[in-house]
This record gives structure tokens, C-alpha cells and sequence, in this order.
């Protein structure tokens, strides 16, 4: 657990990545295998081409969509999560701990859930007959015992970004999917994205769609665990997700052994975000320096695992604060 002086250090010169990281010759790819829950979907690229196939001029910001039709590979058919996987999964789900968002009185107005509240200068719509109830008991009331109505935001916009390179295959990307499963599963109430990556990604589901918990876990299963590992491009994915999202709302939780070895420096990325935690797998080879400083610089919290049974506590004290 690590947030102490965030701000302060994010305008400290970067050290250098302790590995060096291979450049990509090739703007990864961003595979959205979301809609309909199928494994096919519209390829998208970081690059952004334009639909006559050359590259934009300007040297795009973000991943932008192409015409191109793409799928995943070992993902042809029906696929039946692993029984293990769901069992983990289940597990993980019942030993959560995750408390509702807390209520937002500087919502914008108009958004969020009408309720009662104490009144702190905003609203001036009276909850007349609470306020009478309170007043009675108190002798010298104050501001604060006057109720109100107000439109409270108690919802939250989580990204979780799923590490399937083939540095997580194994028990590893068992894990994984478990820990997806089990918070699309608790964050139902919730807007939640999903993206896993390697040295390209794939969005299995976005804010505000409605995939079941088994379904993602199915989708999570249907990749193999290849290829190298590119954090930059989910941050980056991660961050046009939440571009229309209060950063009060937003968070940002990475699981993966944080072993940068394709693509730019992630850490920049990382500060962009408006909070990004980090879950790292301890269990082989594993970077926690720079798994420190993607939760500092993302004013985040670093927690480890090393086997399923450690997810729940760690989702547990993210979800907290």
C-alpha cells in the first residue's frame, strides 16, 4: 500500500525503466470484442487510419476505429469457461468487502439519485417534514440540521485492465480471470470496463454495457496467454474509457506482474489518470519498482497476490478510500 507525497513526486525526473523496453515497429492494436459478447469485433488501432487505409497525419492521441474486421485467435466457437476458473471466482466474489460510493453532494445537478441530505449550502429544495422532525429534538439548530433534497452520485466508473501476456499464462491468468469475474460480478451496480492486454488489447466489455460475469470470464479464458507485455496501450485505452467521467468517479485497477518489455514508458501515462491501483502478481518473475511507481504517480495503492486467495482482501482495501 503506497500513496504517501503523489503529488509532489510526479514532478520528479523519472528514472529509467530498470528493463529496457523493445520499440514497437507497429502501432499496437486494439481488438473490441465486446459487442454481442462474441469473440469477433472491429479492430482498432492505435494509430487511427483513416477509412481510405492511410495513416492520419498528425500523430493520433489515442486508438481510433478502422473498417477491418478481426478476431481472437484460439477463440473460434463456443467457449466454456474453465469450472475451476468460475469456482475461484465465486469464491473471490463472496470474500469481497466493497463499499458503496460515498455520497457526493457536489454532484453536478441533475445527476446521480435524489436523497436527503444535510444542507451545505446547495440545494434549497427543503425536505420540510425531516427537518421538523429533526428541529424538535434540537434547541439550537445549526445549518447542517436543515435537510435537504439533492441529486447524489453514488455510482462508480472502474476500468480494469487484465495483464494475459505470456508472462501470466498458467495459474497466473487463472487468477486473472477469476478476479475479473468476480468484480463485474460485485460492481454490477456499477459502470465497469474491461481490457486485457499483452502487447496489443482487447475490450471485452465498456462503461455502461451490460455483460454477464460468466461471459467475460469466457472471454478472458478464450485468450491465450502470449506475447509481450505493453502497459503503456491500456492506460491509454483506459484513459479515453474515462474522458466524460468525473475523476471522483473514476479509478483504474492494472493486475498483471507489471513486466514492461514492449512499448513507451508507462509511468507518463500514469499520471494522467485520475487514480490508478495496482494489483500485483508476485508468484514469478515480477517488476514492483515500477509497480511502486505506476500507484504513486496514478495517486493509487499498490497490493500483491500470490495465490486467488489473496484477491479479495487486496480489492477489498482498494475500494476503501
Amino acid at each position: 500500500m503506497e500513496r504517501r507525497g503523489q503529488r509532489r513526486d510526479q514532478g520528479k525526473t523519472l528514472k529509467p525503466l530498470r528493463r529496457k523496453p523493445k520499440q514497437l515497429t507497429e502501432e499496437p492494436t486494439l481488438l473490441d470484442v465486446s459487442e454481442g459478447g462474441g469473440a469477433a469485433g472491429l479492430l482498432v488501432a492505435a494509430g487511427s487510419r483513416s477509412r481510405s487505409g492511410g495513416r492520419d497525419k498528425g500523430g493520433g492521441g489515442g486508438p481510433g476505429v478502422t473498417d477491418e474486421e478481426g478476431t481472437l485467435a484460439g477463440a473460434e466457437g463456443d467457449v466454456v469457461a474453465d469450472p475451476e476458473t468460475l469456482r475461484r471466482a465465486r469464491e473471490i466474489a463472496a470474500r469481497l468487502a466493497l463499499p458503496r460510493p460515498r455520497r457526493d453532494l457536489l454532484a453536478r445537478r441533475g445527476a446521480g439519485t435524489l436523497a436527503t441530505a444535510a444542507y451545505r449550502g446547495g440545494s434549497a429544495d427543503i425536505d420540510l417534514d425531516r427537518t421538523l422532525e429533526r428541529l424538535i429534538e434540537i434547541p439550537a439548530p445549526e445549518d447542517t440540521d436543515i435537510l435537504v433534497r439533492e441529486r447524489i452520485r453514488t455510482r462508480r466508473s472502474v476500468v480494469l485492465l487484465v495483464d494475459v501476456s505470456g508472462s501470466m499464462r498458467g495459474e497466473r491468468v487463472r487468477t486473472a480471470a477469476a478476479t475479473v469475474g468476480a468484480l463485474a460480478s460485485e460492481l454490477s451496480g456499477d459502470d465497469l470496463a474491461v481490457v486485457a492486454f499483452w502487447s496489443d488489447a482487447a475490450v471485452l466489455a465498456h462503461l455502461g454495457q451490460r455483460v454477464s460475469p460468466t461471459r467475460i470470464v469466457e472471454s478472458m479464458v478464450a485468450m491465450p496467454a502470449q506475447g509481450l507485455t505493453n502497459l503503456a496501450f491500456p492506460l491509454q485505452v483506459a484513459q479515453r474509457e474515462l474522458a466524460r467521467v468525473p475523476a471522483r468517479d473514476a479509478r483504474v485497477l492494472l493486475l498483471s506482474d507489471c513486466v514492461h518489455n514492449a512499448g513507451p514508458d508507462p509511468r507518463p501515462l500514469a499520471a494522467r489518470l485520475p487514480r490508478l491501483e495496482v494489483l500485483l502478481d508476485v508468484t514469478g518473475e515480477q517488476d514492483p519498482e515500477l509497480a511502486r511507481d505506476l500507484a504513486r504517480l496514478g495517486r493509487g495503492r499498490l497490493n500483491t497476490v500470490r495465490t486467488y486467495r489473496d484477491v479479495a482482501p487486496a480489492l477489498s482495501e482498494f475500494f476503501a478510500s
